[in-house]
């Protein structure tokens, strides 16, 4: 029973509320209801916001929030995102440079797990920039289609910009985990006793 308590921390609860919301987003785009999935998509944004901060103001952070949240965070941003494209409210070749882009993250992290038995991820400030540009993106697409506020003509410019800020990101990871292999390699390879004469 004590182990409970320890994982239903409110933030935890937020974290796990926006995961739930995944498929209830997807689905209503599916369903062309733009109004609704527009504002379920408000209420998982305003658990994003929440979460962290109460995790912070009640001493509640935790290894399963720190690993929940990025999580649940990428899973809606992306199957959004998806979503839009496929219902052709969104580039689908963006939606592939996304998806590319979030490939090569997961591959270079898994393969410099499995060369180093141990894994440090600390989001980069091109990955930051590219995540506020798709988030930016995708609410907006879906207040024009739920709202009608008329931002079409903001939407070509940000998709540009975003394909623009997810490459750049993209490669800066490509050029982070070769850095960090290198480096790895390099000490293991000092580390090891010289070969007796």
């Amino acid at each position: 029973l004590s182990m409970v308590p320890a994982a239903l921390t409110l933030p935890n609860l937020l974290t796990g509320l926006r995961l739930v919301l995944v498929p209830v987003v997807v689905w209503h785009i599916q369903a062309a209801d733009m109004w609704s999935a527009f504002w379920w998509f408000v209420v998982a944004a305003v658990t994003d916001l929440l979460d962290g901060n109460l995790a912070r103001r009640l001493d509640q952070r935790s290894v399963l929030g720190a690993w929940l949240d990025p999580i649940a965070d990428k899973a809606m941003l992306l199957s959004t995102l998806l979503a839009l494209a496929w219902a052709g409210s969104l580039p689908f070749w963006l939606a592939m440079v996304v998806v590319l882009r979030d490939g090569v993250v997961l591959f270079g992290a898994g393969a410099y797990r499995w060369l180093t038995g141990r894994l440090e991820v600390a989001p980069t400030l091109s990955g930051k920039a590219a995540t506020f540009a798709e988030f930016t993106l995708v609410s907006l697409i879906l207040a024009d289609l739920a709202l009608g506020p008329g931002l079409i003509e903001w939407l070509e410019p940000l998709i540009v910009l975003t394909a623009i800020l997810v490459v750049a990101s993209g490669l800066h990871y490509v050029l982070l985990w070769s850095r960090k292999t290198r480096d790895f390699l390099r000490a293991r390879q000092v580390s090891r006793p010289h070969s007796l004469n």
